[in-house]
């Protein structure tokens, strides 16, 4: 699956990097999970449809009545139709410079953050909603002017969102201004019981397949293949063993296409089927 650079393809000029930008995205089928590297921070405000992503060792879901600020980055993104027939979102972009100016003119004294998650939710409100349909209007301006208009409503966006969400708020835009990526190891072991392919893990972790199978068996001295499959079938057991869950409930979940596929390796591992598991 070819990477989208995001917002780049949305310029209508490539020669032009604004600071802030904003765009109206739609479509009419399902996707899932397509690699996006993301340049810019971004909001995403969903309006129809429904939205996952995951980003280093770390996944959400959100439908019409949350929005996102992603951090750039890697990311998987899986966009959905709801009960319509199109999937809508609009989008702003602003980037570490921009941030940086409202960050500085803003935000006083905080000690250094911690947080490494990638994203902050943001709860749809009357607010938000009057906020989008003020957008729409200034995406018939002309360019300079829009630039400008632009540039103010984001620090309206962001005066608005501390005030909201206060402190929270301040440390995740903190940490968006810090250039640490996530090890590793952290990585890894937070997708160990998704439903991700050993591909979808080295994209999340900035390196081609290859690499991350070396960094792999450096680190593990074993197999990224066989370690996941021996984790994965171990959990599954567990929750088996509970009793409350069948393997077709469950399969899609540890990462296989097919109940048949997902019987097989069980039996390879523990020497019966996930049917006739000991109580």
């Amino acid at each position: 699956m070819p990477i989208e650079n995001i917002p780049e393809i949305y310029f209508e000029d490539s020669k032009v990097n604004p600071d802030v930008f904003v765009y109206d995205f739609k479509m009419n089928n399902n996707v899932v999970k397509s690699k996006v590297n993301l340049s810019m921070h971004m909001f995403s405000f969903l309006q129809v449809g429904k939205k996952q992503v995951h980003f280093a060792d770390t996944a959400v879901a959100v439908n019409k009545n949350q929005s996102l600020l992603l951090k750039k980055g890697n990311w998987l993104w899986t966009e959905l139709l709801d009960t319509d027939a199109i999937y809508y979102c609009k989008l702003l972009f602003f980037s570490e410079t921009k941030l940086s100016e409202f960050y500085n003119k803003h935000v006083n004294n905080l000690k250094p953050s911690k947080n490494e998650v990638g994203y902050f939710v943001i709860e749809n409100d009357s607010y938000i909603m009057s906020y989008l349909n003020s957008l729409a209007t200034i995406n018939e301006a002309p360019a300079i002017f829009k630039y400008n208009l632009l540039s103010v409503k984001f620090e309206e966006l962001m005066l608005y969102l501390i005030n909201k969400y206060g402190s929270k708020f301040e440390l995740f835009l903190q940490s968006l201004i810090s250039k640490q990526i996530s090890p590793f190891k952290k990585v890894i072991e937070n997708n160990v019981y998704s439903n991700l392919k050993l591909e979808e893990i080295a994209f999340l972790c900035h390196m081609s397949l290859s690499t991350f199978k070396r960094h792999f068996i450096n680190e593990y001295k074993t197999s990224p293949g066989k370690w996941l499959q021996d984790k994965r079938l171990l959990k599954a057991k567990e929750i088996l063993k509970e009793g409350q869950l069948k393997a077709s409930d469950i399969y899609l979940d540890f990462g296989y296409n097919n109940l048949s596929n997902f019987s097989i390796a069980f039996k390879n591992k523990f020497g019966f089927n996930p049917s006739e598991i000991p109580s």
